[in-house]
């Protein structure tokens, strides 16, 4: 499977990117709730605050404007919140400041960091993303595609090239999209090691795709900023309503998106229904 962008070959005049989780696979509320929480408070020893601790880290990373979230974004918002609100939390500054600083929010570039300067707090996050990724990658039994992706998967690809792109780590990408028979309908996954969302969208659009001809497809602000950073078009997959998004995107939108009547008016209606589904 490809999986930088040097590895994309274009085949079509059209490019859908997608996002994996929430988006394609039905795995941001088993991850949130059964990896990424659980392992943060049992890393840096927060189970005095834990129902406080899920609370708040559920509203950020799942049901408000930041959902879809980096993780070492993700958890820095929830140690600032949970601070806010006068809970004594582990220090958490040098975290906040590679997160701001970094080109790549991810392992390999979180090691890099950590060989430079041997933080303390670093080492402790990596210590965390490495148990999330453990706990993830025993989640086999319970991922599995929102109804209507693999459908939706099959029409998108005659007639636009199909790139994943995620902010997960992108070997339980490749897993969990191979296992489901999602693959291959698909070019090339791109998760957290290859950036960005918007660099994955730039890079990809140097193979000459004009902005009309690209469709970032996403349940997340994220995505949208992504879309909107490249100057390219936004499909928005409502949440817990994904079925009928995808059924929406095969049947309605794709014809927009090839006939080239998917910008304007068409397109702000998606986005404000969006805006409007989460806090």
């Amino acid at each position: 499977m490809k999986i930088t962008i040097a590895d994309f070959n274009k085949d079509k005049e059209f490019l859908v990117c997608v996002d994996s989780d929430g988006c394609a696979m039905d795995t941001m509320e088993v991850k949130h709730r059964k990896c990424f929480a659980p392992k943060a408070i049992e890393v840096w020893g927060l189970e005095h605050i834990e129902n406080k601790f899920l609370e708040v880290w559920n509203n950020v990373n799942l049901y408000s404007k930041t959902r879809g979230l980096n993780r070492f974004k993700g958890l820095v918002r929830t140690f600032e919140l949970l601070k806010e609100e006068g809970m004594s939390m582990p220090e958490f500054s040098s975290i906040k400041q590679w997160t701001e600083t970094t080109l790549e929010l991810s392992n390999p570039a979180l090691q890099k960091a950590i060989e430079e300067t041997n933080d303390e707090q670093l080492i402790k996050t990596m210590e965390w993303s490495k148990e999330v990724n453990k706990a993830i990658s025993e989640l086999h039994n319970e991922d599995k595609p929102f109804p209507s992706v693999k459908e939706g998967l099959e029409i998108i690809s005659r007639s636009a090239d199909i790139a994943i792109v995620s902010s997960a780590n992108g070997g339980a990408v490749i897993d969990e999209w191979t296992r489901h028979g999602l693959s291959y309908s698909v070019k090339v996954m791109l998760g957290q090691e290859a950036g960005t969302k918007a660099a994955c969208i730039e890079g990809l659009k140097e193979s000459n795709f004009s902005n009309d001809k690209v469709l970032m497809v996403g349940d997340a602000p994220g995505d949208l900023d992504a879309a909107l950073k490249n100057g390219v078009l936004y499909y928005p997959i409502l949440v817990g309503k994904e079925e009928f998004s995808w059924k929406r995107l095969a049947t309605e939108a794709m014809s927009k998106f090839l006939d080239g009547s998917y910008s304007g008016e068409y397109q702000q209606t998606l986005i404000e229904e969006f805006n409007q589904s989460l806090k």
